[in-house]
């Protein structure tokens, strides 16, 4: 039996663990507009875990990660990893090589995103002449996190970790942006965040490249100025705004058993197609 967490997210507990280390569990929750829904999606914990657990692998040359040990108590297995305790950076680094989502929105208004100038005659999915580092400062729960310029984590971080902030979120949007074009997949945005060691290293924490995390859409049917196809909880956010009836102020409501079981298969094809593997496979980090 594990105790009281010491730190509870949308998604994620973290739990004290020996040798100063943390155990840090997903849960099969989902958040949206800054929400935690009341119907959890069945999986869902354990297919962000595995999923981060393989894309960790595939990065393990680009940047250390906060990865210690799977050995994990059995009523969380699966689903929690032990991780290092980092002095977290609070910044949401976010990469972006298309333009949707609050992208799209700040370009309408200013033909901008985050300060960064960008070419007219752009459509809602359109790629980018280059991937963009879009940073945000994180909010409280429930509340919107900041969509911020460069220059704002330079002034809140200093040059030196704001730079090497941008530098490691373009680098492994790349590397991620290219493996996952050769399984069909665009990844139109992600965000990262990152730790710091005692003796200064960046850490890449938390999840990473899931469909949490992530924009992943079906590269056979990517058509810019119509909707996309996606394998992310895109689909929930879709459903809270256009049928739901939900006012965004009262609690949200519960899904759909319909929404929850198409939400779910988003995630497994995101794995599926991603690792090649089915989920529950046990495959190999390293595969």
């Amino acid at each position: 039996m594990l105790d009281a967490p010491i730190h509870t997210g949308k998604v994620r507990r973290l739990y004290a663990w020996p040798g100063d280390r943390i155990l840090m569990v997903a849960t099969d929750a989902i958040s949206a507009f800054d929400h935690v829904l009341p119907t959890p999606i069945p999986d869902k914990g354990a297919v962000l875990t595995q999923l981060s657990l393989w894309w960790f692998a595939q990065l393990a040359d680009l940047i250390p990660n906060h990865v210690v040990s799977t050995d994990v108590p059995p009523e969380v297995a699966g689903r929690a990893i032990v991780v290092e305790k980092l002095d977290m950076v609070p910044v949401e680094c976010v990469a972006r090589g298309y333009l949707t989502g609050s992208g799209w929105a700040e370009y309408v208004a200013a033909r901008s995103v985050c300060g960064v100038p960008l070419p007219e005659g752009l459509l809602d999915g359109s790629r980018l002449p280059e991937p963009i580092f879009t940073p945000a400062i994180k909010a409280p729960m429930g509340e919107h996190d900041e969509n911020v310029g460069f220059d704002t984590i330079v002034a809140l971080h200093g040059a030196d970790l704001a730079g090497r902030l941008r530098e490691a979120t373009l680098a492994i949007y790349a590397r991620a942006a290219e493996l996952a074009a050769g399984r069909g997949i665009i990844l139109a945005d992600t965000k990262f965040e990152f730790g710091l060691r005692p003796d200064g290293t960046l850490v890449l924490a938390d999840e990473v490249l899931t469909p949490d995390s992530s924009r992943f859409w079906d590269a056979a049917a990517w058509q810019p100025g119509r909707s996309l196809p996606s394998f992310d909880k895109q689909y929930v956010r879709d459903w809270l705004a256009n049928d739901s009836g939900w006012d965004r102020v009262s609690p949200p409501p519960d899904l759909p058993d319909e929404v929850v079981a198409a939400t779910r298969e988003r995630y497994l094809e995101a794995y599926r197609r991603l690792t090649g593997h089915e989920f529950g496979d046990g495959f190999t980090t390293t595969s």
